[in-house]
Order: C-alpha cells, then sequence, then structure tokens
C-alpha cells in the first residue's frame, strides 16, 4: 500500500477520497451503535456532510471529460440524503433507515468501483501487486 498515487492526485480528489473514507468509516460506526442515542445523531451528521461531500465533489471528477455511470449513485445520493433527514424530522424511522440503509449500500459499491485495476484507488490499495499479476 502506498499514499503516492493519492498524493499526486489533484486536491479534488483528495477531498473526495477524504469525504468517502470519511463517510465509510461513519456509516460502519452508526450500523454498529445503539440506534435513538445523542451518539448515533452525532456521528450519523458527520456521514450527512461527508456524504454531501463525496457526491458533490464527484461532479469535478470526470474521465477525459465524460461523466461515468457510478455518477448516476451522486445523483441518487443528492435526492436521497435529503429525504433520510426529512423523513427523520417528520418521525418516520422506518424510511430514515431504509433511505440510509441505501445510502451506505452506494457507497460501498461506489468504493468496491474504484477498486478496479487502473483506478486510483486499485493503485493505492494494492500498490505494484496488480502489475506483476497482469
Amino acid at each position: 500500500m502506498t499514499l503516492a498515487p493519492l498524493l499526486a492526485a489533484p486536491v479534488i480528489i483528495q477531498l473526495h477520497v477524504l469525504a468517502a473514507l470519511t463517510s465509510l468509516a461513519a456509516g460502519l460506526t452508526v450500523l454498529a451503535l445503539r440506534k435513538g442515542t445523542a451518539r448515533h445523531r452525532f456521528i450519523g451528521w458527520v456521514f450527512v456532510v461527508a456524504m454531501a461531500m463525496t457526491a458533490t465533489s464527484s461532479a469535478f471528477i470526470t474521465s477525459n471529460g465524460r461523466y461515468s455511470a457510478i455518477h448516476l449513485l451522486s445523483l441518487l445520493t443528492a435526492v436521497n440524503l435529503p429525504y433520510a433527514v426529512i423523513m427523520r424530522r417528520r418521525g418516520n424511522i422506518v424510511a430514515h433507515r431504509s433511505a440510509m440503509l441505501w445510502l451506505f449500500a452506494g457507497l460501498v459499491v461506489a468504493g468496491a468501483f474504484t477498486l478496479v485495476p487502473g483506478r486510483l484507488m486499485n493503485k493505492l490499495t494494492f500498490g505494484s501487486a496488480t502489475a506483476a499479476i497482469r
């Protein structure tokens, strides 16, 4: 594992990775916590802000000036994130839970696609190990 590819990447990508990893950590933590506590709410807000940053920053990351299908998850996040918050404020815990779980699942799916050989996170995670496999 090496940080060199990330440190060499543009700042927007560094911000995107930081926000995504924060979302992942906060999401896993919230899943493990007892629901409805002050800690759950605080870390939940960390998740919401980090997910918003992840989705927003992705709008500035393209491949040869083109968006990929994975950007559709960012659009879904932009819709589902406020929906999840509104549902909680209205007391609809079932809808809130469902929306948040789908948001977390989308994050995990998007993260899995970043591990494809040739992508930055693959280089960051596996270093030159994948080059030896090819």
